[in-house]
């Protein structure tokens, strides 16, 4: 690559990787396919929510380095969407309570969640370095790691799509999460996107937003790499809440 790619090749490469999301984990492709039982799914959700309520601090990072008011104004909304305020009319309406509620849902007591004691350590350290590194980074890199939004919306079908075949014991009312993010995640995909492909232009600038946007998809990777360890390899040893008689 001598010559900088296009807007529209550069965002073709960066969607190329979708080939790396984590939908294509082990771990999920169990869970679309209903091979998960209640204490493995159960512990996905536990684990994940660590993941869920460091994003709106990851955000909170970005918006300190950045000096652009108008990337600030609309950036901001993230950090609404997950732990609720004004623009979602309730703080019980964020992305966080409606991860609690998913949970409770699936049999997680939400203090359960809060106490984060079903936390893995790989997922620990997966996900408390994306926060660091965002802190860390240029708020350009920081927009860019969260392009893996780019694939999200297919995630949350497949699980709004196979979830109530597959474990009907779930309460549908507790999915409310996926539901919200097919809208949210397009809409802030659209803003992250068009940054990305205004500010990296050279060269150089765009084969480091690709190792950006891998190095994302790699800290989601080896989260359900834990995951898996834990769960489907050895699972007594870490997840300790018992088997009910939701399935």
């Amino acid at each position: 690559m001598t010559t900088p790619w296009t807007p529209a090749e550069f965002e073709q490469q960066l969607r190329s990787l979708g080939r790396y999301y984590h939908t294509h984990h082990p771990f999920q492709t169990m869970m679309y396919a209903g091979k998960l039982n209640a204490a493995q799914l159960r512990g996905w959700v536990a684990n994940r929510f660590y993941y869920q309520v460091t994003i709106p601090r990851k955000d909170a990072a970005l918006l300190f380095n950045c000096p652009d008011r108008e990337v600030r104004r609309v950036w901001i909304q993230r950090i609404l969407d997950h732990d609720g305020g004004p623009a979602t009319d309730h703080i019980s309406n964020g992305g966080i309570e409606a991860w609690l509620r998913l949970g409770e849902a699936c049999g997680v007591p939400r203090e359960e969640l809060l106490d984060q004691r079903h936390v893995l350590p790989g997922v620990r350290f997966a996900v408390d370095a994306y926060i660091n590194f965002v802190h860390q980074a240029d708020w350009r890199e920081g927009v860019c790691s969260s392009l893996t939004e780019l694939f999200a919306p297919t995630a949350h079908r497949q699980r709004l799509q196979s979830w109530p075949d597959h474990y009907p014991w779930i309460d549908n009312a507790g999915l409310q999460y996926f539901r919200n993010r097919l809208t949210e995640a397009h809409r802030d995909v659209d803003h992250g996107l068009a940054l990305t492909l205004q500010h990296f232009t050279t060269v150089e600038q765009q084969q480091r937003a690709l190792q950006i946007l891998k190095f994302k998809l790699d800290v989601l990777w080896t989260m359900l790499d834990a995951m898996y360890l834990a769960y489907i390899q050895d699972m007594p040893p870490y997840f300790n809440i018992e088997e009910t008689n939701h399935e």
